[in-house]
């Protein structure tokens, strides 16, 4: 899976720069998740550089960055090795991504609602404390656009109200950990949509629970917004279990 090859030369300019290396990063990175690249595996930057096109100080860029998620394991005169799925950082947005682009989709889907479950509906109870009036209004505002939305049957603009929904939700919780993990919320979104797990039609129910949850929100009902938040997951959780029966 080469990088284009035309841009080596170019791989200093600031602009052309950080796309080689976010290029060869998505490569790397969806052959490791994938099971592509298997654990143990040693790859050496000085063969990488050539299968991608692109200058050394590019792909021991991508591989610091791997490194960091726990990907891969960099050592001296030994080369960088492939490291186990238990040493991945799997909230970070990219793995979560990556992982939503390979085999097993559904499965990291319902994974990842099981977590949601844990603290969205924590997040909603605590905005019905905290949420400032401007952010009610965000709420109240993507609540407008998912409808309209679902209804024209534009999926990536109901994608897009739906994530601004759920991240001023965790932004209202006033608790700057639960606000941390609006990124992986959104990359759950984003995965259902990209990957067509979205019925052609939102499913008007669901609209109307995040109508709910900003209503309750709105009006310092904390049980209630936990309630509604609950049958938010719950309600995408079922739908993915009726499309993949197994």
């Amino acid at each position: 899976m080469p990088v284009d090859r035309d841009h080596r030369q170019g791989a200093a300019a600031g602009g052309t720069r950080p796309a080689l290396h976010a290029s060869v990063l998505d490569a790397l990175g969806q052959q490791i998740v994938s099971g592509d690249l298997p654990v143990h595996t040693v790859l050496r930057i000085d063969q990488l550089d050539e299968r991608y096109g692109v200058s050394r100080s590019v792909v021991r860029e991508a591989v610091r960055v791997l490194g960091s998620m726990g990907l891969v394991e960099a050592r001296k005169r030994l080369g960088v090795r492939v490291l186990p799925s238990s040493s991945w950082n799997v909230f970070d947005p990219r793995v979560i991504r990556w992982r939503l682009d390979g085999p097993g989709r559904e499965q990291q889907l319902l994974s990842l609602g099981e977590l949601r479950r844990g603290f969205e509906p924590v997040a909603a109870e605590l905005a019905a404390e905290h949420a400032t009036p401007e952010q009610c209004g965000a709420m109240v505002g993507a609540v407008m656009q998912m409808a309209v939305h679902a209804k024209s049957g534009d999926l990536d603009a109901y994608l897009k109200a739906d994530q601004l929904f759920h991240a001023t939700m965790l932004d209202a919780s006033g608790n700057e950990m639960l606000a941390a993990l609006k990124d992986v919320v959104g990359e759950v979104l984003a995965g259902r949509t990209h990957h067509d797990l979205m019925p052609a039609t939102p499913n008007p129910v669901a609209v109307r629970l995040h109508g709910d949850v900003a209503q309750a929100i709105q009006s310092g009902d904390g049980p209630a917004a936990s309630a509604a938040m609950q049958a938010i997951i719950t309600e995408a959780s079922d739908a993915l279990r009726e499309r993949d029966p197994s």
